[in-house]
């Protein structure tokens, strides 16, 4: 058994992992799948100041409250940046790391840095994908039922995460267990992103070809390669 934190990424919440984590916990594990703070659910709570190493520190007091030990994190998309941060603020806590489709930023980089050309709704505390823009983009990789009950789901994120470098201490100085799943299909964050990632840490290369949302288009492979590494 092992114990699995799921990161997620802009304009989601935790509930994007939901048919990852039920396949995970069918198979005896034990999965966190948090919203981060203004984000899905606690979308009322997005406020200036909320940036990736506020959501990071969020992590962390979650597997400090939480006595977990040995943890495999894994981060989607922003959430990727979330999980470089979380691993070096409780190192002694990770066993593993896999980026899935996911933002892997050196310090002092900015999400504009690697992303260009989504259209979005911005405010000075918060950002979100255009109207109507994310029905077309998830009906592209799933089924329609499915991508038009996700589209219900995806909303704002606070707007410091996209505009404030990030700041990493010793991540990228440290050596980890990591894995990199690049999705082919989706044009954000990129092969040459995550080739980077791979590469500077010497991590195993997955791919699925699929869009940039494999824990709804394609759970099943997403879950296997979780568990591979």
């Amino acid at each position: 058994m092992a114990t699995f934190v799921l990161i997620h990424g802009a304009y989601q919440g935790g509930w994007i992992w939901s048919p990852v984590a039920a396949q995970l916990r069918a198979a005896g594990h034990v999965v966190y799948t948090p919203s981060l703070d203004g984000c899905a659910e606690r979308s009322a709570q997005v406020r200036p100041g909320i940036t990736t190493e506020t959501h990071a520190d969020e992590i962390v007091e979650l597997m400090r409250y939480e006595d977990l030990n040995d943890v495999v994190l894994v981060g989607t998309s922003s959430g990727g940046m979330v999980l470089t941060r979380v691993a070096e603020l409780a190192r002694d806590r990770v066993q593993r790391i896999v980026f899935a489709d996911a933002l892997a930023l050196l310090s002092g980089e900015t999400i504009r840095d690697i992303v260009s050309g989504a259209a979005i709704d911005a405010s000075e505390v918060a950002t979100g994908p255009a109207q109507g823009s994310m029905l077309e983009t998830l009906s592209a990789s799933m089924e329609p039922g499915l991508a038009q009950w996700a589209a219900e789901r995806f909303g704002q994120h606070p707007a410091a995460v996209f505009n404030r470098p990030v700041e990493l201490d010793s991540f990228w100085d440290q050596s980890w267990d990591a894995a990199v799943i690049w999705c082919r299909q989706a044009p954000n964050p990129g092969e040459a992103h995550q080739r980077r990632c791979a590469e500077k840490l010497g991590a195993r290369w997955h791919e699925l070809d699929t869009g940039h949302y494999p824990m709804l288009s394609t759970p099943d492979e997403l879950t296997r390669l979780i568990l591979e590494g």
